[in-house]
């Protein structure tokens, strides 16, 4: 009887190992652990998080797109017509000149000509250069905000995005634990698997935030530049209407009715200029 038992317990260790390695081999068969497979077969929470963190990555680079052109061109504008505005003594000897500047700067001039369009006859220059410095400063302010739409998607990817695969990781590596207990073993081969396609949503988190944080960052420097160009133009749309005003209030107040006092003394100044040229 002695005899027998040992042979039944010698025989029901490579029974139970054999029926182990088949729970192994039946666990480990149908899995392809390429990226697309381990996709099909994740769980559908971490399907999710992949679509969504693979959305957000179509996203970044759709926003480095568009925002790349729009700086580059609004910038290039704003160089353009400061390089034209620095040339220029005074608003009214170079209406030529000035004509060509398109785009934030043109808007810059048009604040200033109807700011000096609404103070005819006012004698207090520095409260209509005050005044054209507020409309000055508010369209420069307006201007930002509209270079700025769309960066702040890419702030918010690159400060989620790690978190949100993350989470995908936990939920896959939580299943896989499930995985182990109802499968009754602790053979890696079981929980492998669940495990890759956990860790493949914290790859899909990283590759998505890192390009938009590095995006993020070289626009922010970019639309600095932007911005101190636009604060370049208003300072030297300030400096013309000084001195235009200047030169209008060294001429006597003399007008004729519904015309602008500061035209009026500029073309009186340049009719005395003429008058000294010829004599």
């Amino acid at each position: 009887m002695l005899r027998g038992a040992a042979m039944i317990a010698w025989l029901a260790v490579p029974l139970h190992a054999f029926a182990q390695d088949n729970v192994v081999a039946t666990a480990t068969l149908p899995r392809d652990l390429s990226p697309w497979g381990m996709y099909l077969n994740a769980d559908p929470v971490v399907k999710a998080v992949l679509i969504g963190l693979a959305f957000a990555s179509i996203v970044t680079w759709t926003v480095w797109l568009a925002k790349s052109i729009e700086i580059f061109f609004a910038k290039r504008r704003v160089r353009a017509a400061l390089n034209k505005l620095v040339g220029v003594r005074s608003t009214l000897e170079d209406v030529q000149r000035l004509a060509g500047i398109q785009g934030e700067v043109e808007q810059f001039l048009e604040a200033a000509a109807t700011e000096l369009k609404f103070s005819p006859g006012s004698t207090d220059k520095e409260g209509i250069k005050e005044r054209i410095a507020s409309r000055l400063e508010r369209l420069e302010a307006s201007y930002a905000r509209r270079i700025l739409r769309g960066t702040g998607v890419l702030a918010t990817i690159g400060a989620t995005a790690p978190f949100v695969g993350l989470f995908g990781t936990v939920w896959g590596i939580m299943n896989s634990f499930i995985g182990i207990s109802k499968s009754h073993t602790t053979n890696l081969a079981v929980v492998a698997p669940g495990i890759a396609e956990a860790l493949l949503a914290t790859a899909f988190g990283l590759a998505a935030a890192i390009p938009a944080v590095v995006i993020y960052n070289v626009f922010a420097r970019s639309i600095a530049g932007y911005r101190a160009g636009l604060g370049d133009a208003a300072a030297e749309i300030l400096r013309l209407v000084g001195r235009d005003l200047d030169r209008a209030h060294s001429v006597p107040f003399e007008r004729a009715a519904g015309e602008p006092a500061i035209g009026r003394r500029v073309r009186l100044a340049d009719a005395s200029a003429a008058q000294r040229g010829s004599s």
